[in-house]
């Protein structure tokens, strides 16, 4: 049963958790700066990117994905600008028009590109592929100490691995100026805190855990790990510090139940076949906010403004 375990669920889960946390951090100063749609526009503006960037070099690696979703994330940023100049609509509109159209292109890219060798198509840039992150090369537990075995690790791992110590390891670096900026704009210009800098610095770090988590969670799912953990961790307490440790909290139950609930739950009630993974962490993460709204400490904030640090 533990060989089992290693070999089919370790890595997903493992996967999953370091992927919602990824997402989560920077999603707690995007809903408190009242930017969460950002991280809905960054999973629609990275799915072209990544295609086009495959298409160009015929691999997935981490750095030309990187390279196209920023190249995406640029073109996008002009095209609203230029929308709303010419068309003089509200900015929302544009944003609207611009993510969904460059969405829209990339899923007809994938669908006249031969790319399901690779795992990205249609089915997996939507939903992610999971449950096929798994560890055939282990027999147990002691398989965490055996070099061959650890060499043979899925890819992703690694790379959400990396990433995810990155964003932690630059939210605590970047702690006081994200706090200051976030909370307290005016006062933050003053001392000279480069807040435009720090802003952008924030989406960027968004972006890249959004392309890192792209082949577990998906484009869509990505939107529920950088909302619904952060979002309900504001409803649970109006300090900044235990909100990110609640929101962590909520992400890593999100990615374990989730995965726990897609392989199991259907069979505890009956059914015969599995569900998708990453729908179904989103689904949990979901149902977490949903509670938080109705139980938690602070649920009568919201619709308030930003609380306190």
């Amino acid at each position: 049963m533990s060989a089992e375990f290693v070999q089919l669920s370790l890595t997903p889960i493992l996967i999953g958790t370091l992927a919602a946390i990824a997402c989560a951090l920077p999603g707690n100063f995007l809903i408190l700066r009242k930017q969460a749609l950002i991280g809905d526009a960054i999973s629609h503006v990275v799915l072209p990117g990544i295609v086009v960037a495959f298409l160009l070099t015929g691999t997935i690696a981490a750095v030309p994905m990187l390279i196209g979703a920023g190249a995406a994330a640029v073109v996008a940023v002009l095209l609203i600008e230029a929308i709303k100049r010419l068309g003089r609509i509200d900015p929302g509109a544009a944003m609207g028009v611009v993510f969904t159209a460059l969405f829209a292109g990339g899923v007809l890219l994938l669908e006249q590109s031969d790319t399901s060798g690779v795992h990205l198509d249609v089915e997996h840039a939507l939903m992610g592929s999971l449950e096929s992150l798994i560890w055939l090369d282990a027999t147990g537990w002691s398989s965490l100490t055996d070099p061959t075995a650890l060499a043979h690790l899925p890819p992703e791992l690694a790379r959400i691995a990396v990433v995810a110590a990155a964003v932690i390891v630059l939210t605590w670096l970047f702690w006081r100026p994200l706090e200051l900026t976030t909370f307290d704009e005016g006062f933050a210009r003053t001392i000279g805190l480069p807040v435009t800098a720090i802003g952008f610095g924030l989406v960027v770090v968004a972006a890249v855990a959004a392309v890192a988590a792209f082949d577990a969670v998906g484009s869509i799912i990505v939107i529920a790990m950088f909302i619904c953990p952060p979002a309900a961790a504001r409803l649970m307490t109006d300090r900044l510090t235990v909100q990110v440790w609640w929101s962590v909290a909520f992400a890593s139950l999100s990615a374990i139940l989730g995965y726990i609930l897609a392989g199991y739950g259907p069979l505890w009630i009956g059914l015969n076949d599995a569900v998708s993974a990453a729908g179904m962490v989103a689904t949990v993460s979901g149902v977490i906010l949903m509670l938080a709204a109705l139980f938690g400490p602070r649920r009568s904030r919201v619709g308030e403004g930003k609380g306190g640090a």
